[in-house]
């Protein structure tokens, strides 16, 4: 008597069932770990906009005048924050500095709202990042 060896077309269907549900349940959780760090990677970037406004601020604003734009920042010798930041756009966040006598503001957005990320964060002269609730992210 031959036995034939494999699967059945049931046992198949119970797999590729089994392999649905899974991707199912990981999936959400993958993308939210991604606009999690896409977050973290913001303020991260936030930090380094406001740390070189001061650094700006100290080395050719003579103390007291920050820098007008991130493309002032990427133009120094040498390059207070990288090309690709100074471009304003970062890890599915956009990024946006304006500064001048004694003041400046740093503003980072989600370049697609629900994919890259959810929370929107800006810091100023203070040096305190804020999200968009109000809630202090972080600081200097």
């Amino acid at each position: 008597m031959r036995r034939d060896s494999g699967f059945s077309l049931i046992e198949l269907l119970i797999v590729v069932a089994i392999i649905g549900i899974i991707a199912a349940i990981a999936i959400p959780n993958f993308t939210s770990s991604r606009i999690a760090a896409n977050e973290s990677a913001a303020i991260s970037a936030v930090r380094n906009i406001v740390t070189a406004q001061f650094t700006y601020a100290t080395t050719m604003g003579n103390g007291d005048t920050f820098a007008a734009d991130l493309n002032t920042l990427t133009l120094t010798s040498p390059p207070m924050i990288d090309t690709v930041l100074g471009g304003g756009a970062k890890l599915g966040y956009t990024f946006d500095t304006a500064g001048g006598l004694r003041l400046f503001t740093v503003a980072a957005g989600p370049a697609e709202q629900d994919i890259t990320g959810w929370r929107h964060f800006t810091s100023d002269q203070d040096g305190v990042i804020y999200d968009n609730s109000g809630r202090v992210v972080g600081g200097q």
